[in-house]
């Protein structure tokens, strides 16, 4: 199905024009509108530190083969949108010399990053700490709303506690209607419990002044400008496109936090 050629908002996001002025080429064309609520390659940029370490932690959608042997510089971030962002963040801010790192787990749910966080994300002392993480928790089980909710905030006061000046960054659990979850049993039960942790992240993002990325909203979005299968093949795990729609929304919305104009 031919994308349509307009904008949609991403949800909890200014208008594109607002968020992303001119901090690249642009072709004489000027850039065509793109579901991303971004122009494409053109965004604020942020501002970090010299030197800065951002750790990525999560699940398989993290995750996405990073290779655990660090010495081999092709393959150590993966191909999720953990690297995307840290190929546009490489290319913008060389002068940053950003320190990139890729912990998501396939398979891991918030207890499971709760029993290696210590050694993951403590020690690792990050300047800022993204996590995305949720799904698992709805397909495998493991405990209740409330359980999850207490481990997911001891995650952050441990790492505040640590590291009093981190910067967070909160992405909502998601799912699409595609793949298995075309079931209609399976997508309500899916879908009504990723919709509580959302609202638990958007309280701890409140709680600890993190960046919420509204990742659930944006594919909505995207899935009802084309199809949800283009973005999500199994109802959880992102195609290329899909990741690239992650890293252009956390790249505006941390922009807007930490830009060069305003820290």
């Amino acid at each position: 199905m031919k994308l349509k050629r307009r904008k949609f908002l991403t949800a909890g996001a200014a208008t594109a024009a607002a968020l992303i002025p001119s901090a690249g080429p642009v072709s004489a064309q000027g850039a065509a509108p793109d579901p991303a609520g971004v122009a494409g390659y053109r965004y604020r940029l942020p501002s970090f530190p010299e030197g800065s370490r951002l750790l990525f932690q999560g699940d398989s959608i993290t995750d996405m083969k990073w290779g655990r042997n660090e010495k081999d510089r092709n393959h150590y971030l993966g191909h999720s949108y953990v690297y995307l962002i840290a190929a546009r963040l490489g290319v913008d801010l060389p002068e940053a010399k950003l320190d990139i790192y890729n912990r998501g787990m396939s398979g891991h749910r918030v207890g499971d990053l709760k029993q290696r966080w210590q050694k993951d994300a403590i020690d690792m002392q990050p300047d800022l700490l993204s996590i995305l993480v949720g799904v698992n928790d709805v397909s495998r089980g493991g405990g209740t709303i409330e359980q999850w909710e207490v481990d997911y905030r001891d995650l952050l006061q441990r790492s505040r506690a640590a590291k009093p000046a981190l910067r967070l960054v909160l992405l909502d659990p998601f799912v699409l209607a595609s793949g298995r979850l075309k079931d209609e049993a399976q997508w309500r039960e899916w879908r009504g419990k990723v919709d509580a942790m959302r609202t638990i992240v958007a309280k701890l993002a409140d709680e600890f002044d993190a960046v919420h990325i509204k990742t659930q909203d944006i594919f909505d979005a995207a899935a009802a400008q084309v199809t949800p299968e283009h973005w999500i093949w199994d109802g959880v795990h992102p195609l290329p496109q899909g990741h690239e729609l992650i890293a252009r929304n956390w790249l505006q919305e941390v922009s807007a936090r930490w830009s060069k104009t305003t820290d």
